[in-house]
C-alpha cells in the first residue's frame, strides 16, 4: 500500500511564559498558573473563524514540535515517569521525537480578544514553548473527551509534587516582579519546579545549580534533597 505525504499550513503561534524547553511541564494542566496566548495569523485572524468558541472552557491545540524537528525521531523512548531506565515504543509515549512531530494539548480558554488587526486566544494551563507553531484548534467536549474508565498505562496517576522554598533575596525579587507586572510568578515557580523538571539522570543529585526561564526572568534554583530552593532571579537573555 502506497504512503501519502501531507502539507499543513500554520494557523497561529503561541506566546508563552516558557522561554526554553527546560522547565516545561510534561503534560498540560499540571501548571495551572501558566499563562499563554495563541495569536491567529492571517488569513485565520478573522472573528468568524472563532464564532461560538467562547462557549467552551477548554480547547484541543494541535501544534508542531518545532525545536526538535531537526533531531529526527526515535523508535523507542525512555519516559521520565519510568526514571529513564526503561524503553517504550515512541507511540506509547508523548515524546517530542516522533515520525511526524505533532503535539496535542488540552488548554483552558480564558478569553478571546480582537483589535488592531489581531485575534488572540488567552490560554491557561498550557505546556507550550514560546513561539510554538499551531496547526489546528478544536473545542474540548467533556461528554466525549473525558473518559474516567480509561487506563493510564505506565503513568496511571499524577506525579507527586515536591516542595519549593525561596531564599529571602529571591522572594523579595519575586514579589517586586509581581507588583510590577501583575503576573503570579511565585505560584508559577512553585508549580514548575514542584514537578521536578530535571532529566532522570539528575534526579538523585543535590546542590547542582539550575536555571529555568519564565517570562523574562531566569529562575536560579537547586535541589536540597526533599525540596527545591530558589536562590535568585536574574534577567533572562534570549539566545
Amino acid at each position: 500500500m502506497s504512503k501519502s505525504s501531507f502539507q499543513f499550513e500554520q494557523i497561529g503561534v503561541i506566546h508563552s511564559c516558557y522561554r526554553q524547553k527546560f522547565g516545561i511541564p510534561r503534560q498540560p494542566g499540571i501548571v495551572t498558573a501558566a499563562e499563554s496566548e495563541l495569536e491567529l495569523l492571517p488569513p485565520f485572524n478573522q472573528e468568524n473563524l472563532v464564532r461560538g468558541l467562547e462557549g467552551f472552557s477548554h480547547l484541543w491545540v494541535h501544534f508542531v514540535f518545532h525545536e526538535t524537528i531537526n533531531q529526527g525521531w526515535r523508535p523507542t523512548i525512555r519516559p521520565p515517569r519510568l526514571g529513564g531506565r526503561q524503553r517504550m515504543g515512541v507511540f506509547a509515549t508523548r515524546s517530542t521525537h516522533r515520525p511526524n512531530p505533532i503535539g496535542l494539548s488540552v488548554v483552558k480558554l480564558k478569553s478571546i480578544q480582537s483589535g488592531n488587526g489581531k485575534l488572540i486566544l488567552r490560554l491557561a494551563e498550557a505546556d507550550l514553548l514560546d513561539g510554538t507553531p499551531v496547526i489546528d484548534i478544536k473545542p474540548y467536549l467533556p461528554y466525549a473527551d473525558a473518559l474516567p474508565e480509561a487506563k493510564g498505562g505506565f503513568a496511571p496517576l499524577p506525579a507527586i509534587m515536591a516542595a519549593v522554598e525561596f531564599s529571602e533575596e529571591a522572594m523579595i525579587k519575586c514579589l517586586a516582579y509581581e507588583r510590577r507586572t501583575g503576573r503570579s510568578l511565585v505560584e508559577l515557580i512553585q508549580q514548575v519546579l514542584g514537578q521536578d523538571p530535571r532529566p532522570a539522570y539528575l534526579r538523585d543529585t543535590t546542590g547542582r545549580r539550575h536555571g529555568s526561564a519564565l517570562w523574562d526572568v531566569n529562575v536560579v534554583w537547586e535541589s536540597r534533597g526533599d525540596h527545591f530552593l530558589v536562590t535568585d532571579l536574574e534577567p533572562y537573555l534570549s539566545p
